[in-house]
């Protein structure tokens, strides 16, 4: 029997690939420097689209990671997380022959999993009926990224897909963590992936109203909190972090990044589309993750906010953060990184975990680009247009999901 009690869960390893970096230093060294990696779209062409731009990973090429055969048939979804889970292994200096691998999980987020193999399967099917499509289904599912993670590693513990849209990769984390505070494994890799940037998916979210239009000055369109806000933009991207019970990294010998000492998630009940007014759910979930953590507010040195740059999005969760902090509320950094990266959906609360942590690492925050004209229902520490160096012991990262999803999660920095 697995003893329960008081098992600290640590993060020791961290793996990225964003419209801003390849793997985590080039990500953290941009964002560090206010670089965008917003463009207009390569992959097909826009002429009739509200939106024209988003944030693609540049310069992936599959065969550098992948043998033809498993680039083929995997799609980009796994492909990008299977590249963050290794960068995540590798930085954790994990070795999973060493481990008991019914002790070793795997928990991965996306919003949609593999739409783009999906969309190109159904033209198939339209141009050359049903003995044309290829038995690509196992690969498209929404599972399809942990489960390719686990056979590639050999990692045999629980293993599951979260799918609560943009909250997915905070949620993950955050589901992961429990596990292991509960004993059902000692180590978890847990984030999120997506890649949706697809005709149907920029239609759709055209026809919401929920992009920006602007496509003029593409590393200008994202304004979390500005008053020209008027849309986010959609990324591609993932995040991996390698959670591990605080007494199994001390036997391997590693140095942790941070302990993850919060976590909770909450539905807003709502609407599909729109937080609920005021941001109650925000907060609320903020306040159970600080109580989770055993912390006052006060203790937070630094928060990632979701900020989409959505007109709703920004006010409502500026609103949520003056309810839980009170008049600290606005002595408190906070940025939104989605400035720079575009929203990655269900890989977004992952990345921006990571984000977290590293402004505690580091002691730099990173900015919120763009933010020219503060809207004064944002009136806030968004830690505008330049990183600011900051001591960071607790850092606290929000992720708002369609459907009303909202998950907090609360780091703190291990001492020496």
């Amino acid at each position: 029997m697995v003893n329960t009690v008081n098992r600290r869960v640590v993060v020791t390893g961290l793996g990225m690939i964003t419209p801003v970096g390849n793997d985590m230093p080039a990500t953290w060294e941009s964002l560090c420097a206010g670089r965008s990696g917003i463009a207009r779209i390569t992959r097909f062409d826009t002429t009739g689209y509200r939106a024209q731009i988003a944030g693609e990973v540049k310069d992936f090429d599959p065969l550098h990671y992948f043998d033809s055969r498993e680039a083929r048939r995997m799609d980009r979804v796994i492909q990008l997380a299977l590249v963050a889970a290794a960068e995540a292994v590798r930085d954790a200096q994990l070795r999973l022959t060493a481990e008991d691998p019914a002790r070793v999980g795997v928990i991965m987020g996306t919003a949609t999993g593999g739409i783009g193999t999906l969309l190109a399967q159904q033209q198939v099917l339209n141009e050359k009926g049903p003995r044309g499509v290829s038995p690509f289904i196992a690969n498209a599912l929404p599972d399809a990224p942990a489960g390719q993670i686990a056979i590639t590693l050999g990692a045999k513990g629980p293993s599951m897909a979260v799918v609560s849209a943009c909250a997915s990769g905070g949620q993950a984390i955050g589901e992961a963590t429990a596990m292991i505070r509960r004993g059902a494994a000692d180590m978890m890799i847990a984030g999120g992936t997506e890649a949706m940037i697809v005709p149907l998916a920029m239609a759709a979210f055209g026809a919401m109203r929920a992009l920006t239009p602007e496509s003029t000055n593409p590393q200008q369109a994202c304004k979390p909190f500005d008053r020209q806000r008027n849309g986010f933009v959609l990324s591609e991207g993932a995040a991996v972090l390698i959670l591990e019970e605080g007494e199994h990294a001390v036997a391997r010998g590693v140095h942790p990044y941070a302990e993850v000492m919060g976590y909770a998630s909450g539905n807003d009940a709502y609407h599909m589309a729109m937080p609920a007014e005021d941001g109650v759910g925000v907060a609320r979930v903020m306040r159970l993750a600080l109580a989770d953590a055993s912390m006052p507010p006060g203790e937070v040195d630094y928060i990632n906010a979701h900020g989409t740059g959505t007109v709703p999005n920004d006010k409502y969760e500026s609103a949520a953060i003056r309810t839980v902090f009170g008049n600290y509320a606005y002595r408190v950094p906070i940025s939104s990184t989605k400035s720079m990266t575009g929203h990655m959906m269900g890989a977004a609360g992952a990345a921006e975990a990571i984000v977290a942590i590293l402004t505690i690492v580091r002691g730099l925050i990173p900015p919120t680009i763009n933010l020219q004209t503060p809207d004064p229902e944002c009136d806030l520490d968004y830690v505008p247009l330049s990183a600011r160096q900051a001591k960071v012991r607790v850092a606290l990262s929000n992720s708002i999901g369609l459907g009303g999803h909202n998950t907090t999660l609360v780091f703190r920095g291990c001492s020496d």
